[in-house]
C-alpha cells in the first residue's frame, strides 16, 4: 500500500489484534446488530440495498476510532490559527497539474485537494472518511462504493459530485502510466446512487484495492474542462502554472514561476471541522522557496530565510550547526523516530538491467563487495547510519535467517528460477573496515567478475572477449551525495571498474529517469507495512517498460511476478508477512540494489517560531499540519537577514 502524492522530494524517510478472514477490519456507523455480525454473503458488486457503510478501514487490525469520534488523539483541537510557514525546495518546478506523470510538479500542490479518505497518523494503512462519509464493499472484496459528503464542496461553491470522482479516476489512468499501472486492477468507476460512486474490481480478494482507491485525488471536472480567465480550454493532460481549483484546506495563492509557490488557509473551507481535520492545517499561508542547490538552501536556512530544515547530511549535521542562532536558541535541533517506524527502508545504488553490463548476477555481487560501508561509516558518516539487509530493513516484515514454514512454501515451488542460495543461507551484505577485510571482499570482486567474463587488462577491467571496457555512468540528483558516491567510485576504481558521476539538476535528472535514460541511479524506497499493489510498479515485469513505473532496475523475473502476486493475495496478516519476507529473500538474492545506508531518525532542525501537540502521533511528526505558529516564541526571534 503506497500513497499517490504529488512531490518532488523524497524523504527516505500495534497493539491491535490482526484480522485473519478475508475482509478488512472496519469502523461502522453503529454496533453491529447479530444479524450484522454474521458473515456477509458474496455480492458482486454489493447490492445498493444490503450496503454496510463503514467510517473507517484498515488492513491491520480494526481502526482505532470508532464512528462518531470527535478528533485524532495526537492533535490540539484548541491549536490557534495564523501565522506562516516558510519552506525550501531546491530545483525548479512547471506544472500545477497533480495528476501528470510529465513536468515538474510544484512543492505542495496536493494542499488544495482532497482525497476520499484521510489517513490517520497514529495506526497503520488506516484511513477514515474525508470526501467520503461511508464506504461499502462486499467479502469478496469484487468492488467498493464510496459514499460522498453532502456537505463536500469545491472552493467556489460547487458541491463535489460522482462526476467528478468518476472523471479524476478515469484521468488518472489514462494520464499518469505510473498510477494506470498501480490502479489496474480497478477495471471501472460508476455513479451508483445520488453520492456514490462504485469502483469494481477486476479480481477478487485483494483486501487492499478497498483503501487504494480511498487514496484518490479528486479533481473539479467543471473547472478542468472549462476555460481560463482569458477565455482559453483547460486540458487535464496539460501542464499548466494557472492555479488549479480544489476542495482542500489550502489553495494557491501566488505563482512565482520556477521560484515559488504561496499556499492561503481557505477561511471557509467545507471540511474544517471533521473529526479527520479537528486541530490540523492552522497556519494562514505556506510558502515553498526554491533554491538552485542544497548547499545554497542551507545557507539560506541559517540566515532565516525559512523556517525548517529535514537534514540529509550526517556530516553537516555534525559540523555545521555552530551558528549564532542555534548557540542563541533560536534554531532547534531535535530528532524523531516517528515517521521511521511505519516504513521497511532501503536506500543504495540500482543497476539499469536495461543494460547488458549488468544483466549477470555475478557482476552486480563484485559491486556488492566492492563497496565498503564501515569506512563510510567512520570518515562520513559519525555513526550515524546503518547499513540495510532487506528492502524492509526495520520492519517485521524482514527476512531473516533460512526460510521455513509458510515462507518456505511460497518458495519451494520457484526452485530452478531463484538463486540457491534462498534456500541455504539469508542475505548478508559485505563487511569492511579494515585492510584485510577491504582486500578480501575486492578479491571475491575480482573472481566474481572473471566468472562473469572480465578480465584485468592494465589496471582496467575489460569484457574478456570483446576487450570492451567496463565503464558506466552514474546520475544524481544534485550534489548533496558526492562524497559518497566518490568514495564507492575509488573502490571500483581499484578493480578497474569505470564509474562517471554525473550529477544534474532535479529537472533533467526527473526526466532521464523517466525515459530510463541511465545506466546506474542512487534511490530509496520507504515501504509500507502493508505492502501490496503498489509491488507490482516496483518490481514487476510488466513495470520494467512503463514509461513512470518505479522499477527503475528494469526487473523481469516471473518468478518475482509470483512472488508479488502472493502478497497482494494474501487473506490475512500471517500470510501478508511470509509473503513478503519470501519476495524480500529473492529480490536480495538477485541483488537488485547494492544497499549503501539508511538512517533510523530524522534529523530536523527548525526556527522557533512553532508549537506542537504535547504528544506527536506515533507515525510521523505532524509538520506542517498539525503544528502552530506560536506568536510569543516568533516575538523573540530577530528579523530575517537580508
Amino acid at each position: 500500500m503506497t500513497n499517490f502524492l504529488p512531490s518532488r522530494r523524497h524523504v527516505l524517510l500495534g497493539g491491535a489484534s490482526l484480522v485473519l478472514a478475508p475482509r478488512l477490519a472496519f469502523a461502522e456507523d453503529a454496533a453491529p446488530s447479530a444479524a450484522e455480525k454474521a458473515p456477509i454473503q458474496p455480492a458482486a458488486p454489493e447490492a445498493a440495498a444490503t450496503r454496510q457503510w463503514r467510517t473507517g478501514l484498515s488492513l491491520i487490525g480494526e481502526p482505532k476510532y470508532a464512528a462518531g469520534f470527535e478528533r485524532f488523539d495526537y492533535v490540539n483541537a484548541q491549536a490557534p490559527k495564523g501565522g506562516s510557514i516558510r519552506l525550501s525546495e531546491t530545483g525548479s518546478f512547471d506544472t500545477l497539474n497533480p495528476i501528470l506523470s510529465k513536468g515538474d510538479p510544484g512543492a505542495g500542490i496536493g494542499l488544495p485537494f482532497d482525497t476520499l479518505m484521510k489517513a490517520s497518523e497514529d495506526e497503520v494503512s488506516t484511513e477514515y472518511g474525508l470526501l467520503a462519509d461511508g464506504v461499502s464493499y462486499p467479502e469478496d472484496y469484487s468492488s467498493v462504493t464510496y459514499r460522498l459528503h453532502p456537505q463536500a464542496r469545491w472552493h467556489d461553491g460547487k458541491p463535489v459530485t460522482p462526476e467528478d470522482v468518476v472523471w479524476s479516476f478515469t484521468q488518472l489512468k489514462e494520464l499518469n502510466p505510473s498510477q494506470g499501472f498501480y490502479y489496474r486492477h480497478v477495471a471501472s468507476a460508476a455513479q451508483t446512487g445520488e453520492r456514490e460512486v462504485t469502483f469494481t474490481f477486476d479480481e477478487k480478494n485483494n483486501r487492499e484495492l478497498p483503501n487504494i482507491v480511498g487514496q484518490l485525488i479528486v479533481l473539479p471536472k467543471h473547472w478542468w474542462t472549462g476555460t481560463d480567465a482569458n477565455g482559453r480550454q483547460r486540458s487535464i493532460s496539460e501542464t499548466t502554472l494557472e492555479p488549479p481549483l480544489g476542495s482542500g484546506p489550502y489553495k494557491v495563492a501566488s505563482v512565482n514561476a520556477g521560484r515559488g509557490i504561496v499556499f492561503e488557509r481557505v477561511e471557509d473551507y467545507w471540511g474544517a471541522d471533521l473529526p479527520v481535520n479537528v486541530g490540523q492545517n492552522n497556519v494562514d499561508r505556506i510558502e515553498y522557496v526554491y533554491f538552485r542547490d542544497d548547499s545554497v538552501a542551507f545557507e539560506a536556512f541559517k540566515a532565516n530565510q525559512f523556517d525548517y530544515w529535514f537534514e540529509l547530511r550526517a556530516s553537516r549535521w555534525a559540523t555545521a550547526y555552530d551558528f549564532p542562532a542555534v548557540r542563541d536558541g533560536f534554531v532547534k535541533k531535535e530528532r524523531y523516530e516517528n515517521p521511521y517506524r511505519t516504513a521497511g527502508l532501503m536506500i543504495g545504488f540500482v543497476p539499469n538491467l536495461r543494460r547488458p553490463l549488468f544483466q549477470d548476477l555475478r557482476v552486480r555481487q563484485a559491486m556488492n563487495y566492492a563497496l565498503d560501508f564501515e569506512t563510510m561509516q567512520r570518515t562520513l558518516f559519525y555513526g550515524e547510519y546503518k547499513r540495510p539487509n532487506s528492502f524492509f530493513f526495520n520492519s517485521d516484515l524482514a527476512s531473516s535467517g533460512v526460510p521455513e514454514g509458510q515462507e518456505l512454501a511460497f518458495l519451494e515451488p520457484l526452485k530452478g528460477k531463484i538463486p540457491d542460495s534462498v534456500f541455504t543461507a539469508p542475505y548478508e551484505n559485505p563487511v569492511g573496515g579494515d585492510n584485510t577485510k577491504i582486500r578480501d571482499n575486492l578479491r571475491r570482486a575480482v573472481q566474481l567478475l572473471k566468472e562473469a567474463g572480465w578480465e584485468q587488462k592494465g589496471g582496467r577491467l575489460v569484457n574478456a572477449q570483446t576487450d570492451a571496457p567496463f565503464a558506466f555512468e552514474i546520475i544524481l540528483n544534485g550534489d548533496t551525495l558526492g562524497g559518497m558516491v566518490g568514495q564507492y567510485q575509488q573502490s571500483l576504481k581499484r578493480i578497474g571498474i569505470e564509474m562517471t558521476i554525473r550529477p544534474v539538476d532535479p529537472s533533467q535528472y526527473i526526466n532521464r529517469i523517466r525515459a530510463r535514460e541511465y545506466d546506474m541511479i542512487y534511490t530509496g524506497l520507504a515501504q509500507s507495512l502493508s505492502p501490496g499493489n503498489e509491488q507490482y510498479d516496483y518490481w514487476s515485469s510488466g513495470a520494467a517498460d512503463q514509461a513512470a513505473s518505479q522499477n527503475y532496475a528494469g526487473i523481469k523475473n516471473t518468478a518475482v511476478d509470483q512472488l508479488i502476486t502472493n502478497v497482494v493475495q494474501a487473506k490475512d496478516r500471517d500470510t501478508l508477512v511470509a509473503a513478503t519476507k519470501a519476495l524480500d529473500r529473492v529480490l536480495l538474492a538477485n541483488q537488485y540494489m547494492i544497499p549503501s545506508y539508511v538512517g533510523v531518525d530524522a534529523r530536523i532542525a527548525l526556527w522557533d517560531r512553532f508549537s506542537h501537540p504535547e504528544k506527536l502521533p506515533e507515525y510521523s511528526i505532524g509538520w506542517p499540519a498539525l503544528w502552530w505558529y506560536d506568536e510569543a516564541k516568533a516575538a523573540k526571534i530577530p528579523a530575517p537577514r537580508t
